[in-house]
C-alpha cells in the first residue's frame, strides 16, 4: 500500500520524505492557499522533493473550466494528477481529459456508485473520504470495502485512495482491506511510528548500557 502525504507544507513534505516511506502527495486549494505562494511554485518544489504522484485540484465548477484547468495543471510536471470533484460536471470533464492521457483523482467520493462511475470514465484514482463519513456516524471504512469489492469484481485499474484519514486505525483498516493508497497528514504518519513499549524498551536498553559502563 502506498502512503501519500496530504499537505502543501514544504517543511512537512521534506520531513516525511526523509523517512523514506512517502510515495506521493495530495493537495487541495485550501492547503495551497495556506502557503501564500502560487500553485505552480509549490507544485514544482514538491515534485523536486517527492518523485511520485502529486494531486492538484481544479477550482472550476463547470466542465469546460475543469478541462482547461486540468490541461494547465498537467503541463506543470509529469507527476501531476488532476483532482476533480465527483459532480455531474466533473464526470463530463473526466470523460474528456482521461482520454487525453491526463491522470485524474476523482475526489469527494461518498458512495460506491460514485466510485463506479469514476472508474468507468477512466479515473486513475478515486478518493473515498472516510473521516467525514465517520463524523456523521457512518462507517467510512465500509465504503472502502464496498468500492474494492466492486472494482475487483470488474477488474478496474482505478486505484482506491483512502482520504480524510484521521488516525492510524484508518490506515490499518485500509491496509487490511487492500486499499491501494492512503493519504495522510504528517502527524498521522508520525503516530504510526509510535508505541509505548518501543519507548520503554529503548530506555531499558540504554539504562542497562549506561550501568554496564559505570
Amino acid at each position: 500500500m502506498k502512503l501519500f502525504l496530504d499537505t502543501a507544507d514544504i517543511d512537512e513534505i521534506r520531513e516525511g520524505a526523509s523517512l523514506g516511506v512517502v510515495d506521493g502527495v495530495t493537495t487541495n486549494p485550501s492547503l495551497i492557499a495556506k502557503t501564500g505562494r502560487t500553485l505552480e511554485e509549490v507544485a514544482r518544489e514538491i515534485c523536486e522533493i517527492v518523485d511520485g504522484p502529486l494531486s492538484l485540484e481544479v477550482i472550476s465548477a463547470e466542465a469546460d473550466g475543469m478541462i482547461e484547468e486540468a490541461r494547465s495543471l498537467a503541463a506543470i510536471h509529469k507527476n501531476v494528477v488532476v483532482k476533480i470533484p465527483m459532480i455531474r460536471e466533473g464526470l463530463k470533464a473526466l470523460n474528456v481529459i482521461s482520454q487525453e492521457g491526463i491522470r485524474v483523482n476523482v475526489t469527494l467520493i461518498f458512495s460506491p456508485l460514485q466510485a463506479l462511475l469514476a472508474a468507468k470514465n477512466g479515473a486513475a484514482y478515486v478518493s473515498p473520504f472516510v473521516g467525514r463519513l465517520d463524523d456523521i456516524a457512518t462507517d467510512g471504512m465500509n465504503l472502502v470495502a464496498e468500492i474494492i469489492e466492486v472494482f475487483d469484481a470488474y477488474g478496474f485499474d482505478t486505484e482506491v485512495l483512502v482520504a480524510s484519514v484521521r488516525h492510524p486505525m484508518h490506515i490499518l483498516q485500509a491496509a487490511q482491506l487492500g486499499a491501494d493508497v492512503v493519504t495522510i497528514p504528517l502527524k498521522v504518519l508520525e503516530q504510526m511510528l509510535k508505541h509505548p513499549l518501543t519507548d520503554i524498551g529503548l530506555e531499558k536498553f540504554m539504562a542497562d548500557w549506561r550501568k554496564s559502563q559505570g
